[in-house]
């Protein structure tokens, strides 16, 4: 599947009309049949998750439920959130992963719909009390549905960035001291087969 790239209109976020009316670019994806929205703004680029495969390197501990894999992009590394296990969802075989733009996290979504645009976010009612006032910036009213705003900010948080930091240190040193025993193995085998003959 080729690479797709995500373009933002407004490099701020809301953009202003002639009238006035402040308005923002979002992108309408789906995980399982839930909707979601997320600014285009936030989103860097959308690439298949077959294209980020070979890229892609996992984490170890089952700690992590909704980080599973990290992707290096340049001196970044981005912490791979699935989302319908962060949103709770019923597990489903993601397609896409939007990396995001000043951010630490790539989100893992299933489909998107399309481009939409909104001159409005709507407060969380009070039904959000838990995390998930964290994983919204609002919600948004499109013609006969309403959807949440995902915060791209609100993923992860600082303690989660913290474990998941010394965890990824830990699996490079071991990935290094594995490497640098290769070699040594290696030549140890040599000067034993050498004293058999």
């Amino acid at each position: 599947m080729p690479a797709k790239r995500a373009t933002a209109a407004n490099s701020g976020g809301y953009a202003t009309t002639k009238s006035g009316a402040r308005t923002e670019q979002v992108i309408l994806f789906r995980i399982g049949q839930q909707a979601f929205a997320i600014s285009a703004n936030a989103v860097q680029e959308i690439r298949s998750t077959d294209n980020l495969a070979a890229s892609a390197a996992e984490l170890p501990g089952p700690e992590f439920k909704k980080v599973r894999q990290t992707i290096v992009r340049g001196r970044r590394t981005l912490y791979v959130v699935h989302g319908a296990t962060l949103f709770g969802l019923p597990s489903t075989p993601a397609t896409l992963v939007f990396l995001l733009r000043r951010s630490r996290s790539a989100l893992l979504v299933d489909a998107i719909d399309r481009m939409a645009t909104i001159s409005r976010l709507i407060a969380l009612p009070q039904a959000f009390c838990g995390e998930e006032r964290s994983w919204y910036r609002g919600l948004a009213a499109l013609e006969d549905t309403v959807v949440p705003v995902v915060n791209p900010d609100g993923l992860l948080s600082p303690s989660e960035l913290e474990q998941l930091d010394t965890a990824h240190a830990a699996k490079r040193k071991a990935n290094e001291t594995d490497s640098a025993a290769e070699p040594a193995a290696a030549g140890g085998a040599r000067e034993g087969r050498r004293a058999t003959t």
